[in-house]
């Protein structure tokens, strides 16, 4: 990756771009997207960086409201991740998803940039309630994988590595990444654009966690349920998104602060 002129670096996406579950809305979100974006400053110090992902957006949300004034930005990098908002909805078509971003990989690797994604893994080893939307997940996978084929795509695997279904590298709610999975998901994005100094050590388990018993995997449940699961249903019947009202968080390329933000 050239290190002589200044990186334009975009993110496309979702709450996980947006960096739920890393930090607050209080004292600012950082997310795989930020943190990416600081290994990339390591190589590329002028680096100029846009965040575009906002919450509750569904794949075809993200294209028609994100893919021109990413284009617009004239990327040379870009990540586009997206999908797991569809992945809940009562109808869902892998094949149909994965096509809104397959739209979004064609336009940018058509405008010139090289297009970074990455696979979803199968977290309902933590989240038992989830279990029925696996086959939608692995069908998606699948999808995306094939769809990164067609246009040169580079694909971060955290979609096939065990380490990612560590419940530690999620947030409460199970829909997001901990501050600790979001490091994960930047280090395999720097992985596949093999950085400098990227040697996969993302994929290395964590040490293990004591045995839990019956009880207090049903008491997580039921507080799981009524905390997160519960006010996300409820959204979902009265039309509303979680992202209803908000815009990105660095809609224009800028450069890192010292503090990688």
């Amino acid at each position: 990756m050239p290190n002589t002129e200044p990186l334009r670096y975009v993110a496309l996406g979702d709450s996980q771009t947006e960096g739920l579950g890393d930090g607050d809305d209080t004292t600012g979100l950082r997310g795989f997207a930020d943190r990416f974006a600081e290994h990339l400053a390591a190589d590329t110090p002028d680096l100029l960086y846009a965040n575009l992902g906002l919450r509750g957006r569904l794949a075809g949300q993200v294209r028609a409201e994100q893919l021109a004034p990413a284009l617009a930005l004239r990327p040379d990098l870009a990540t586009v991740v997206a999908g797991v908002n569809d992945l809940l909805r009562p109808r869902f078509d892998a094949a149909e998803v994965a096509g809104e971003l397959e739209a979004m990989f064609a336009a940018l690797t058509a405008a010139g940039a090289r297009v970074v994604t990455v696979t979803f893994p199968d977290i309902t080893s933590i989240a038992p309630l989830a279990r029925p939307v696996r086959p939608r997940l692995l069908a998606l996978n699948a999808h995306i994988r094939a769809a990164a084929a067609r246009h040169g795509v580079l694909v971060a695997e955290t979609g096939r590595e065990a380490a990612a279904t560590d419940r530690r590298m999620w947030a409460a709610d199970r829909l997001h990444a901990s501050s600790l999975g979001h490091a994960r998901i930047a280090a395999a994005l720097a992985e596949a654009v093999r950085l400098p100094g990227s040697d996969g050590t993302w994929k290395h388990p964590l040490p293990p966690l004591p045995a839990s018993n019956a009880v207090r995997t049903a008491a997580a449940e039921l507080s799981w349920l009524a905390a997160f699961l519960g006010p996300w249903l409820g959204r979902r019947l009265r039309g509303a998104s979680s992202g209803d009202g908000r815009t990105a968080k660095r809609p224009t390329l800028m450069p890192l602060d010292p503090v990688g933000r």
